[in-house]
C-alpha cells in the first residue's frame, strides 16, 4: 500500500503538488472568512465549580465575556480619583466608552453596588465593562478603541489600564518569530549535513506546509468546540518538529537509493514505503499516546490533545504523499549518497546530516556494549538524579502577577492588588440553590450564608472563615430559588492559600449554613475551577499514564514481535519522562535558572502541562525508538549476533537520529523566547526530554539492555507469534529495487518480472535477504 502509494505520487508530482496547495488556498480562505475561534473557557463536568457557573448562568445572565476591568490610576502627589474633576473625567469616559462596540454595560467605580470601587487613599478605582463578546473575538483593535474612548480621564492625569480578558488581548503573544527561529536552526543543521541548498530546504518546505495545514485546521475546529490559544502554539511545536524528522528520514533513504541506482520516481515509491512507512508508525504512536488523554474526562485536555494530534496526523500525509511528488519532481537538485559496498556494515545507512561518521558511531557503540553494565549504570543514574525533583512536583495555577513586567496584565494586576488586595482580582462566586424562593437578601436562610461567609460575630463553628477578605450583599434574582455571593479572598488567585480557602468554604462554612435546608451552595470563580482542575487531573493521571503506556508497548510489541523488548522500551521512556518532570521541576516551580529563560522567579505549574507533556513525550519517543530498532532488527536477521546487531544498528541510525533530534530540541528552544510562562513549559520540558532520549536513553540505555539481553530479547511465545500481525514497519521486503535504469527509466516492480528481454544496463542491484523467522519457544 505505502509503495503503491509513493509511486503514485511520483509519477504525478505536479497533480499531487497542485492538490496540496488548493488545501491551502481552501483551508486559508476558510480562515479569513470564518476566523480562528479560541477560548479560555475551563469546563469541568461534574464539579463544584461547574455548578455554581450553571446555576449564576441561568438565574444572573450577564455579559457573555463576564465583567471586564479597566484600571484607573493616578500619581501620589497628583490629585485624588475622589476630587471632582477627576469624577467628571471619569463619568465622561465611562459615557464615551458606552458607545465603543461589543460594550454592553459599563459600571463606574462611584456608584458600583456594594460600595465605591476607590481605593482608600483615592488614587485607584477602576471601571466595570460588560461585553457581548468572548474569547479571541476580544481583539487587540476592541481593547485600543476602549483605551481611546477612555481620553477625557487620561486628559485629567489618569492612567488607564485595561486588565482581564482586555489586558489578555494585546498581552496574547505571538510566537511567530519562535517558529521562524526553529526553522533557521533546523535549515542550518540539514544544511551542514546535505551541502545542497535544495536538499536543506525541502524538509522545511513539507514542514511549514504541513505546519499552514495543520494550525488552519486547529482554527477552524475552535468553531466547534473550545479551543485555548495554546492549542495552536502547541499544535505549531510539535507539527514543525515532527514533520521536519519525518522528513528528514525519508529524505535520507531517498539518497541513499538513489546513489544505490535507482531512478527518481522509483526511489521516491521506495522511500515512502521504508522510512516513509516507519514515519507513518512512529506517527500513529503519537497520536494513539494523544488520544489517552481523552480519558481526563475534561474539555480542555481533549482540546489540547487534538491540535497536536492534527498536527502530527497532517505530517505523517505530507511524508506519504507531498514529499514523494517533490522528491521526483526536484531529484536532479538533492544529490545521492554514494553506493554502499558492504551492505551488512554501517556504512550503508551512514548519510546523516550533521553528525559524525558512520565509524565514530559505530566506536562509541562498541565502548557501549563491551561495559554494559557500566553504561547501564551511569545512565540510570544521570536520569535518576535529573528526575529527584519531580518528586516535588504540585499542580498550581498561574495568574496576572505571573506576566512579564511591564505588560497591560501585569500592571493591572499590581495596581488592583495594592489598592484592594491580591484576592480582588480572583474572587470567588458563591451560590446557593434555595428550596423554595428567597424572599429577598433579608430571609434568614440567605442571612444565614452571609453571616458565615462575612465571619458576622456570633455565628458559632462559622465565625472568623479564615482567608475571606469581603463579602458582597447577596444578590437574589425574581422569579428562581438561587441567591449569589462574590467573595473576595485574602490572597493571590495562584496562591495554594486560596485554594484551601476554596476547600473550607466546601467542607465545612457551606454544609453548616445549609445543614437545615437552606439549599445547595456551591462555590466558583475561577481560583475554585483550577482547583477543580488540578483535583481531576491528579486523579486522573495513573489511569492515563497506564492507557499511554500499555497502548505503546502494543505497538512495539506489533512492531517488533518481542514482549521483552516492548517492556524495555516502556520502562525507559518512563525514565525519559520523568527526568523532563525534574527539570520543569526545577526550573519553574524553585526557581532554578528561571531569570535565564525571562522568568522572574518561580512560578507555579498548571496541571494539564505535565499530563499534555507525557502523552506527546511518550510519543516522541517512541519515534526514535522505532527507528532504532528497526535498524538493530534488520542485523539481528542478517547475522543472528544480538551484540553486533546493536553495534551496527547503533552505528547505522545515530547520525540520523542525532540530526533529527537536534532539528526538535531546537523547534523547541526556540519558544523559549515567548512571553508565556505556559508556552517555555512546554519548551523547556520536550527540549529536554528530547536531548535525553536521543542521548542517555538511545546512547546509552538501549543498547546496554539489548547486549544484556542478547537473543532472549528477542524471544517470542509460540502462542502471541500466532496471533500478533507481521507489520514490517521498515518495509524489509521493499528495501532496494530489483532493477535500475541508468537513463533513469521507471524499473520493474520490486520483485516482479521483466514484461520482455531485458534491456541493456548496468547488472541488477541485489534485494534485500528474505528475513529467516524469528526464534520461538
Amino acid at each position: 500500500m505505502f509503495l503503491a502509494l509513493g509511486r503514485w505520487c511520483a509519477h504525478r508530482p505536479k497533480r499531487v503538488a497542485a492538490a496540496w496547495l488548493l488545501l491551502l488556498l481552501a483551508l486559508g480562505g476558510a480562515v479569513l472568512g470564518y476566523g480562528r475561534v479560541t477560548s479560555e473557557a475551563v469546563k469541568i463536568p461534574g464539579s463544584d465549580s461547574q455548578a455554581a457557573l450553571d446555576t449564576a448562568a441561568v438565574a444572573f445572565p450577564g455579559p457573555a465575556s463576564g465583567n471586564q476591568p479597566l484600571v484607573l490610576h493616578t500619581a501620589a502627589d497628583g490629585q485624588p480619583l475622589t476630587a471632582q474633576a477627576a469624577r467628571d473625567a471619569v463619568e465622561r469616559a465611562a459615557r464615551d466608552i458606552a458607545r465603543v462596540p461589543h460594550v454592553i454595560a459599563v459600571t463606574s467605580p462611584y456608584d458600583r453596588p456594594g460600595g465605591p470601587a476607590v481605593s482608600a487613599d483615592g488614587h485607584t478605582a477602576y471601571l466595570t465593562l460588560g461585553l457581548d463578546v468572548t474569547g479571541r473575538d476580544i481583539t487587540p483593535a476592541l481593547t485600543h478603541w476602549i483605551t481611546d474612548a477612555a481620553a477625557p480621564a487620561a486628559a485629567a492625569g489618569i492612567e488607564v489600564t485595561p486588565g482581564g480578558d482586555l489586558a489578555a488581548a494585546v498581552d496574547r503573544p505571538d510566537t511567530g518569530h519562535s517558529e521562524l527561529i526553529g526553522l533557521a536552526a533546523a535549515a542550518v543543521v540539514l544544511l551542514l549535513g546535505f551541502r545542497k541548498a535544495a536538499a536543506a530546504g525541502l524538509p522545511l518546505v513539507v514542514g511549514i506546509a504541513g505546519l499552514a495545514v495543520s494550525l488552519a485546521a486547529v482554527g477552524l475546529a475552535g468553531h466547534l468546540m473550545d479551543m485555548p490559544s495554546s492549542g495552536s502554539t502547541i499544535a505549531a511545536m510539535i507539527g514543525l518538529g515532527v514533520g521536519i524528522d519525518y522528513t528528514l528520514f525519508s529524505l535520507t533513504r531517498f539518497r541513499e537509493l538513489r546513489g544505490r541506482g535507482a531512478a527518481a520516481a522509483e526511489a521516491a515509491a521506495l522511500a515512502t514505503a521504508t522510512a516513509g512507512k516507519a514515519a507513518a508508525f512512529a506517527g500513529c504512536a503519537v497520536i494513539a499516546a494523544l488520544a489517552g488523554l481523552a480519558l481526563g474526562g475534561l474539555p480542555l485536555l481533549r482540546a489540547l490533545a487534538l491540535a497536536p494530534a492534527v498536527a502530527v496526523l497532517v505530517a505523517v500525509a505530507a511524508t506519504l504523499t507531498l514529499l514523494p511528488a517533490l522528491l521526483s519532481l526536484l531529484s536532479r537538485f538533492l544529490g545521492a549518497t554514494a553506493p554502499a559496498h558492504a551492505p551488512a556494515t554501517a556504512s550503508a545507512d551512514a548519510a546523516a546530516p550533521g553528525a559524525p561518521s558512520a565509524g565514530g558511531w559505530q566506536r562509541l557503540a562498541e565502548r557501549v556494549a563491551a561495559r554494559p553494565w557500566r553504561h547501564l549504570l551511569a545512565g540510570l543514574a544521570l536520569l535518576l538524579l535529573l528526575a529527584a525533583p519531580a518528586t516535588d512536583l504540585a499542580f498550581g495555577q498561574l495568574d496576572a502577577g505571573d506576566k512579564p513586567t511591564g505588560s497591560a496584565s501585569r500592571t493591572a494586576y499590581e495596581r488592583l492588588a495594592a489598592a484592594f488586595g491580591p484576592g480582588v482580582t480572583g474572587p470567588l462566586q458563591v451560590t446557593d440553590t434555595l428550596p423554595t424562593a428567597p424572599a429577598g437578601p433579608q430571609d434568614p436562610r440567605v442571612a444565614k450564608v452571609s453571616a458565615a461567609l462575612a465571619h458576622t460575630p456570633g455565628v458559632a463553628a462559622l465565625a472568623h472563615t479564615p482567608g475571606v477578605a469581603s463579602v458582597s450583599p447577596p444578590q437574589t434574582a425574581p422569579g428562581t430559588h438561587a441567591v449569589r455571593w462574590q467573595v473576595t479572598p485574602t490572597t493571590a488567585p495562584g496562591d495554594p492559600a486560596t485554594a484551601r480557602l476554596v476547600d473550607t468554604l466546601r467542607r465545612d462554612v457551606l454544609p453548616a449554613a445549609t445543614a437545615d435546608g437552606a439549599g445547595t451552595a456551591h462555590v466558583g470563580g475561577a481560583p475554585a475551577t483550577v482547583a477543580d482542575l488540578n483535583d481531576r487531573l491528579a486523579d486522573r493521571l495513573p489511569a492515563v499514564i497506564g492507557v499511554v503506556v500499555a497502548v505503546a508497548s502494543l505497538l512495539l510489541l506489533a512492531a517488533f514481535r518481542s514482549p521483552l523488548l516492548a517492556l524495555k522500551a516502556a520502562v525507559l521512556n518512563l525514565l525519559s519522562v520523568a527526568a523532563a518532570y525534574g527539570v520543569l521541576t526545577a526550573v519553574f516551580q524553585w526557581g532554578w535558572g528561571a531569570r535565564a529563560i525571562g522568568l522572574e522567579g518561580p512560578v507555579p505549574v498548571p496541571g494539564y502541562v505535565p499530563l499534555l507533556m507525557f502523552a506527546v513525550l511518550f510519543g516522541l519517543s517512541m519515534d526514535y525508538e522505532v527507528f532504532l530498532l528497526t535498524a538493530v532488527r534488520e542485523r539481528y536477521l542478517e547475522s543472528r549476533d544480538a551484540r553486533r546487531a546493536v553495534v551496527l544498528g547503533l552505528a547505522s541510525t545515530g547520525g540520523i537520529i542525532t540530526s533529527a533530534a537536534l532539528i526538535m530540541v531546537s523547534v523547541f528552544l526556540a519558544y523559549l523566547l515567548s512571553d508565556d510562562p505556559v508556552v517555555k513549559m512546554f519548551g523547556t520540558g520536550l527540549a529536554a526530554a528530547v536531548a535525553l532520549d536521543v542521548t542517555v536513553v538511545r546512547g546509552l540505555l538501549v543498547p546496554t539492555t539489548m547486549t544484556l539481553l542478547g537473543d532472549r530479547g528477542w524471544w517470542l511465545p509460540r502462542w502471541l507469534d500466532r496471533i500478533l500481525p507481521d507489520l514490517d514497519i521498515e518495509g524489509a521486503a521493499h528495501t532496494l529495487p530489483a532493477s535500475a535504469d541508468a537513463g533513469g527509466r521507471r524499473p520493474a516492480a520490486v520483485g516482479a518480472a521483466p514484461d520482455g528481454p531485458a534491456e541493456p544496463g548496468p547488472a541488477p542491484l541485489p534485494t534485500a535477504p528474505t528475513p529467516p523467522a524469528l526464534p520461538t519457544r
